[in-house]
């Protein structure tokens, strides 16, 4: 059976930080094999010391990573990672300025081998509302918005106090469905798009004691046992639910069937696959609250529910 590569779209006007979030995951990435998918390797300027080797459109990265650009040609290019001798275990795309990253998304449907996880939109922070009302530019950034599954608001550390509450509310106002993670310098916690987890051996070592201070005060990571039996689709759907105050979510979790399935969470977006051989049960989500608790997840969740309710609540759960 094929394997299959979760892909993730990065996306967000120009000047919004998709570069930046990009180094930082290729320096956090802990011993993963990440592929970078640029329209144009101008468009990406991957740190200097990162790079290994470059021959054509394939740039070779320490630890194994690579980035490809595809030009007008994106299926050329996951087909040409998909020939590689070692497939890299995460591919990210890095959607231009202008580009809309839900049809990016939408293209991957026609492809086999590759399942799209998320599609996170940077945010700058500083600029979006006055650009959202220009003229030429405004249906790109509402039409950006409204694709992600997350949203990260950037450069948060340019706003004063009012200014950011001011941010959240139009957000809030216009752009509810999807999560919000708020950033400095693009610095996410990897682990939100990575199934990895951050530490010393990062190759962020020089900023490492900041970027954990900061990534301690911002996420909590709550990690569910699951050894019961539960409707995994519907538990699936309800930790992508906004209400659940996640933005991560990975783990195995046996259905009905006494079958082990793969729960995969990125912001609104959820898949379940089956899981492979000889996985452990149980679940770690990211959320961006440290008031979310173990019991209120499982509570929100309903995580406790019994085969005979599980028809009645996939008909009436999201009324």
């Amino acid at each position: 059976m094929q394997a299959v590569t979760p892909v993730t779209i990065i996306g967000g006007y120009l000047g919004c930080g998709k570069t930046t979030l990009v180094n930082h995951l290729l320096r956090n990435a802990n011993g993963a094999r990440l592929a970078v998918l640029v329209n144009d390797f101008g468009e990406l300027p991957i740190d200097a010391d990162l790079i290994e080797a470059q021959d054509g459109d394939v740039i070779s990265l320490s630890g194994g990573c690579v980035c490809c650009s595809f030009g007008d040609d994106l299926s050329r290019s996951l087909k040409t990672l998909r020939a590689l001798d070692s497939l890299p275990d995460h591919i990210f795309i890095e959607a231009s300025g202008v580009a809309l990253p839900g049809a990016i998304g939408n293209s991957l449907s026609l492809l086999r081998g590759y399942q799209l996880e998320g599609v996170v939109v940077l945010v700058d922070a500083t600029s979006v509302q006055a650009a959202s009302v220009q003229k030429y530019i405004g249906d790109t950034i509402d039409r950006q918005l409204n694709d992600a599954d997350l949203l990260v608001l950037n450069k948060m550390d340019l706003l004063n106090d009012s200014q950011a509450i001011e941010l959240r509310q139009w957000i809030c106002e216009y752009y509810a469905h999807a999560p919000l993670v708020e950033a400095v310098y693009s610095k996410i916690d990897p682990a939100i798009l990575l199934n990895i987890k951050t530490g010393r051996n990062s190759r962020d070592a020089s900023n490492q004691a900041d970027y954990t201070h900061d990534i301690s005060s911002m996420y909590s990571s709550i990690s569910l046992r699951m050894d019961q039996q539960v409707d995994v689709p519907i538990l699936a759907e309800r930790l992508s639910d906004k209400g659940c105050g996640l933005v991560r979510a990975k783990g195995f979790v046996m259905d009905y069937d006494n079958s082990i399935k793969t729960i995969q969470v990125v912001g609104r977006r959820w898949s379940v696959t089956n899981a492979p051989a000889g996985v452990e049960t149980g679940l770690v989500c990211i959320a961006t609250s440290s008031e979310l608790t173990e019991e209120k997840l499982r509570s929100f969740c309903n995580i406790e529910v019994t085969k005979q309710d599980a028809a009645k609540l996939q008909c009436g759960y999201f009324d």
